[in-house]
C-alpha cells in the first residue's frame, strides 16, 4: 500500500495520512471480500470498489484512479517477498511428510505468483481456487472439490489457517481436522482440532 500511495503521489490528492488511508482501505477491503464471500458481489467489482469507497472517505471522487490504484495493487501484491516467521521452515517441514495444497478465496494466477515470489511454490501441489472449484470457503463445496481434485478422497486432511470463520469452521463442517493459527490469541466460541499462536507449533503436532 505504501507504494500505491507513494507512486500515485495520495497525498497530495488530500489523503495526507498513510496510516489513516491504510486503516480505511482495510476496513473497506474486509467488508468487500465478505460480501464477495457470500456471492452478493462479483471479483471484478471487489477489485475495484475496494479503492472506490477508500477514497471517497477521503472526498476524492475518481473513478479513473479507484481504477488505476485497483490494477497497480493487483500487479505489486503477487511480487511481495514477506513471510510470516517460520513459514519457510514449517513448509519445508510439512512437504517432507505430506503432500501440500492450497484452498483460496484469492485469484488463482495471483497466488501463483506470490508462491513464484516467496519462494514456496516448490512445496505445493495443487492450487484450488475459488475459481476453479466455482465455489468458495468456508462452503463445503470447495473442500469437497479439493479432496477430489487432489486425489485425496479416502485420505484423511487436514486444513492450516488463520481465518476462523473461513478456514476453520470450513474445514470443520466439511468433515476435515484444522489447526487454527491465532498469533494474536483473539478470543473465540469454535473448537479447532488444535490452536497454535506460533507457526512452528505444527511442527510438534504433524
Amino acid at each position: 500500500m505504501w507504494q500505491l500511495f507513494q507512486r500515485f503521489r495520495l497525498s497530495g490528492r488530500g489523503i495526507s495520512d498513510f496510516d489513516a488511508f491504510y486503516e480505511v482501505f482495510h476496513q473497506h477491503n474486509e467488508k468487500l471480500w465478505s460480501r464477495f464471500r457470500k456471492g452478493f458481489i462479483r471479483r471484478e467489482e471487489l477489485r475495484w470498489k475496494r479503492m472506490w469507497h477508500t477514497l471517497l472517505d477521503f472526498s476524492v471522487a475518481d473513478t479513473q484512479l479507484a481504477n488505476e490504484l485497483s490494477a497497480a495493487y493487483l500487479e505489486i501484491l503477487p511480487t511481495q517477498r514477506f513471510l510470516i516467521p517460520d513459514a519457510a521452515e514449517v513448509v519445508a517441514y510439512c512437504s517432507s511428510k505430506y503432500t501440500l495444497h492450497i484452498i483460496t478465496n484469492g485469484f488463482d494466477a495471483t497466488q501463483r505468483q506470490k508462491l513464484y515470489n516467496c519462494g514456496l511454490h516448490t512445496y505445493f501441489n495443487q492450487i484450488i481456487s475459488s475459481e476453479k472449484s466455482n465455489s468458495i470457503k468456508p462452503n463445503k463445496e470447495i473442500f469437497d472439490f479439493a479432496k477430489a481434485a487432489s486425489g485425496a478422497n479416502d485420505s484423511p486432511c487436514i486444513m492450516i489457517g488463520d481465518a476462523l470463520d473461513i478456514d476453520i469452521v470450513g474445514a470443520l463442517n466439511a468433515g476435515w481436522d484444522a489447526i487454527y493459527f491465532n498469533p494474536h490469541q483473539i478470543p473465540h466460541s469454535q473448537n479447532p482440532t488444535h490452536e497454535i499462536h506460533r507457526l512452528n507449533t505444527i511442527l510438534e503436532i504433524l
